[in-house]
This record gives structure tokens, C-alpha cells and sequence, in this order.
């Protein structure tokens, strides 16, 4: 039998607002990512059978994100530091615009070939994608369960449980807030 288990990334910060970079740096949710925490906390409430587990990146963002949902079901939410963003080194705190400017050779890569980047003092999505594959091999899931992550974790999971190329990495939209759906069936996730 499968079991259900939704990946979602944070709600909106005022550094996505600001098309800031943020990484392992962390920022409020804003005005809308309150609104959009409370939607996806409803929409959660509502899913059958019941999500029973809320596991979170370490984020502020992400746990500020995961708390809606956990107060709607009476849930604590655990956090897993296999969850957090990648690590955008010396672009984290950034305006994207700014990175444009100053580092357009990367910045050009990241947008038209990220599998070939690796971020000056932080990762590649090489890095994300074994340490995502780590946290899915020693992950149970054995009951509905919400993870709450980043833009990046969830385009990975993504594109690992869909068999994808990472070169593939930015042709699915990832919204604030928003959620994908995997069966889990034993080692089995589609």
C-alpha cells in the first residue's frame, strides 16, 4: 500500500519579494507568504487520509511556513538539516540583478545550464541532489507526511523521483507555498 508524501516549499520571504538570494541566510516570511502559509496550513487540514508527520528544513522560513499547517493538525514539526537550501556562498544575501551584473558568467550558467554550476563557498546541485538521495534512503515513510523546503531540495526531489536529468532543473515552476504529491510504496516513490 502507498503512502502520501508532500513536498512544499516555503512560503514567500521578503527577500523572494525582493529577488534577493538567499541560501542559508534566513528572512521573514512576507505579508503574502502569511497568506499563502494559511492556504497551504488549510490546505493540508484538509487532505485524506490525514497528514500525521511535518518535517521541515531548519529555516526560519521554512519552519515559520510548516507552522500553519502544524497548528491546523495539532502536530509538532521536525526538523531535518538535510532539508535546508543550497548553499549559494558568495551570492546569499545578493539582489539577482547585482549577481547579473558582477557575475555573469555563473549567473548566465545557473539560469541556462545549473547542473555545471558549483557556487564559489557553496554547492553544486550535484551536492543537493546526493544529499537529497541520503535523506530519501534513510527517510521512512510510513504515514502522510509533509516536508516543508526550499525552492531547490524540491526541484531536485523532483527531478530524482521523476528519473530526470539535473540539466532539467528549472523546467518545472516551483511556487511559494505550492506542493507536490509522491506515492511512497517501500523503496518506490513516483
Amino acid at each position: 500500500m502507498s503512502v502520501r508524501l508532500y513536498i512544499a516549499r516555503h512560503a514567500e520571504t521578503t527577500w523572494n519579494l525582493a529577488g534577493r538570494y538567499q541560501g542559508r541566510r534566513e528572512s521573514a516570511l512576507s505579508a503574502r507568504g502569511v497568506q499563502q502559509g494559511v492556504a497551504l496550513g488549510e490546505a493540508v487540514a484538509a487532505f485524506e487520509p490525514p497528514v500525521a508527520r511535518i518535517v521541515s528544513s531548519p529555516m526560519l522560513r521554512t519552519r515559520a511556513t510548516a507552522a500553519f499547517a502544524a497548528e491546523r493538525l495539532n502536530l509538532p514539526v521536525e526538523a531535518d538539516d538535510a532539508l535546508i537550501e543550497i548553499a549559494h556562498g558568495t551570492w546569499e544575501g545578493r539582489l539577482r540583478d547585482e549577481i547579473a551584473q558582477n557575475d555573469p558568467v555563473r549567473y548566465a550558467a545557473w539560469r541556462e545550464r545549473p547542473a555545471e554550476v558549483a557556487f564559489e563557498d557553496g554547492e553544486s546541485l550535484r551536492d543537493v541532489l546526493a544529499r537529497w538521495r541520503r535523506f530519501r534512503a534513510s527517510f521512512a515513510v510510513d504515514v502522510p507526511t509533509l516536508l516543508v523546503t526550499h525552492d531547490a531540495i524540491v526541484r531536485v526531489a523532483l527531478i530524482d523521483v521523476a528519473g530526470r536529468d539535473l540539466g532539467e532543473f528549472w523546467a518545472t515552476r516551483v511556487e511559494n507555498a505550492a506542493y507536490a504529491v509522491v506515492e511512497v510504496e517501500g523503496p518506490r516513490w513516483t
